[in-house]
């Protein structure tokens, strides 16, 4: 086990699937206590179960909260539930996202509002949630997920591409005000990795091509998991930042 992730409140949202259900996995092998936030709260207790194993309830190192993060009383109740229960949260995975890419002059503005509201305000929503606690505790970390699209802005995903520089540059501010209290900032930037992301598309020509790129290029979801993993474990003098990471095959 890792001796900086054992032990650990990691709380992650959009947890029921891809990128957010690898990390639970992982983070909870490897020791840490996690609560797990998503919409989906079935398929969320399902995982919780099959983390927790033939624990008692008493003894349980996972938790399953029902959370829309584009409702700011939720996530409140997520991050407040991990505190409850193990006393602290040490670190805020940012983690739900949604991409329903399209060409600008198609106006998908319901889906604008869509990525707006999950992939920015919910992560804004998450940092409002967590921050009293660890500013209280003196340590924490926000791990929030952004995107490659965050660097470099894809062709038909000028919204999408926005939201994620908005959580770099969020994220980046976080960092800078948040050293009295010895809090730590990581963006993690994936490339195309296997997870429901693409299943957001809802342009059927735009999805079909990312269909298509995804099968070519994308690596499991477990190289997130790794990625998120590696900035927790680090010693608490030692603040990563930002991950960037792409499938080898990867171009743009």
């Amino acid at each position: 086990m890792s001796s900086h992730i054992e032990g650990k409140v990691i709380v992650i949202t959009g947890a029921s699937s891809g990128l957010g259900e690898a990390a639970a996995r992982l983070l909870s092998a490897q020791g840490a206590r996690v609560v797990l936030g998503a919409r989906r709260i079935d398929r969320l207790q399902e995982l919780v179960d099959t983390l927790n194993g033939p624990r008692g309830a008493e003894q349980s190192r996972a938790l399953a909260v029902a959370t829309d993060v584009t409702v700011p009383e939720q996530v409140k109740h997520l991050v407040d539930t991990a505190v409850q229960a193990f006393g602290r949260i040490d670190v805020m995975v940012n983690n739900a996202g949604l991409m329903p890419l399209s060409p600008l002059e198609r106006l998908k503005i319901g889906d604008w509002d869509r990525m707006i509201d999950v992939n920015l305000k919910g992560v804004l929503y998450g940092v409002a949630a967590a921050l009293p606690h660890m500013q209280r505790q003196m340590g924490g970390q926000f791990v929030n997920v952004a995107s490659v699209a965050g660097h470099k802005v894809l062709v038909n995903g000028a919204v999408y591409s926005a939201t994620k520089h908005a959580v770099r540059a969020l994220s980046e501010g976080l960092r800078q005000e948040t050293k009295p209290w010895n809090i730590r900032t990581t963006i993690v930037s994936p490339g195309a990795v296997d997870s429901e992301l693409k299943a957001s598309v809802t342009e059927p020509d735009i999805a079909r091509g990312m269909k298509d790129f995804y099968q070519a290029v994308a690596i499991p979801a477990d190289a997130f998991a790794r990625a998120v993993a590696f900035a927790i474990d680090q010693p608490e003098d030692m603040d990563v930042n930002e991950i960037v990471f792409r499938p080898t095959r990867q171009v743009p």
